[in-house]
C-alpha cells in the first residue's frame, strides 16, 4: 500500500501516475489514445471531472475531482486496472511493439514488488495525490503540467502538445474535454524560444 492517501475523495487534487521504472511507454501514439479513451469513460460513466492533464512518456499529471457517489480512488482503481491490462495486451499480442521482451519482463520483474496474484505490474501503486485548496497552489499545478512537454523540449509552445489540456485553455479546444478553471497561469503565450 502506498503511503499518500487521498484526503477529500471529492476534492481537487494533483495527480501523478507514474508506469513502474519510469518506463517510457508512452511514446507510442495508441498508448496515449488507449489513456485518452479511458479517461473518457471515466469522465462520462464515473463521475470524473478533469480540469487539466497531460500525458509524458512514463507518467501523467492530473488535476481532478470526482463528482458523483463514486470516490476518486476508485475511479483511479478501475482506470488504471482498464488501462493496464489492455496495454500490456496490446504489447503482448501486437504486432508493432519492437520492444515486446524487454517491457513485459519488466513489468513482470515488478510483480514481485508488490501485492497481489498478477501477471505483470504495470502501474506504480501510488498516485502521489496533493489536495488542492488556494487558487495559486491550483495555479502552480495547472502551470507545472502544461509546461512538461516544453521543458522536455518536445514542443515551443504548450498548446502545441496534443496529449495535455494546455490547448483548451488557449483556444477552447483539445482531445479530452477539460473543466477550465479561470487562473492566473504563467504559461500562456509562452514558448521555450523567448
Amino acid at each position: 500500500m502506498g503511503r499518500y492517501k487521498i484526503i477529500d475523495q471529492h476534492g481537487l487534487t494533483f495527480l501523478t501516475m507514474t508506469v513502474v521504472d519510469w518506463v517510457d511507454i508512452f511514446i507510442r501514439k495508441s498508448y496515449k489514445d488507449i489513456i485518452i479513451d479511458s479517461l473518457k469513460y471515466c469522465q462520462k460513466e464515473k463521475g470524473l471531472i478533469i480540469c487539466a492533464y497531460v500525458i509524458m512518456s512514463s507518467h501523467i499529471h492530473m488535476v481532478v475531482k470526482a463528482n458523483d457517489s463514486i470516490t476518486l480512488s476508485d475511479i483511479l482503481r478501475d482506470f488504471k486496472k482498464y488501462t493496464a491490462n489492455t496495454i500490456l495486451d496490446m504489447i503482448e499480442n501486437g504486432k508493432k511493439e519492437s520492444r515486446r521482451e524487454w517491457l513485459l519482463h519488466r513489468f513482470a520483474y515488478r510483480v514481485s514488488t508488490a501485492p497481489g496474484n498478477r501477471k505483470y505490474r504495470f502501474w506504480k501503486l501510488d498516485n502521489h495525490p496533493i489536495n488542492l485548496f488556494t487558487l495559486p497552489v491550483i495555479a502552480q499545478k495547472v502551470d507545472y503540467i502544461h509546461l512538461n512537454p516544453v521543458k522536455e523540449g518536445w514542443v515551443d509552445a504548450a498548446s502545441d502538445y496534443l496529449y495535455s489540456s494546455a490547448s483548451n485553455y488557449e483556444t477552447g479546444k483539445g482531445i479530452l474535454e477539460v473543466t477550465v478553471l479561470d487562473l492566473p497561469l504563467s504559461w500562456k503565450g509562452y514558448s521555450s524560444g523567448t
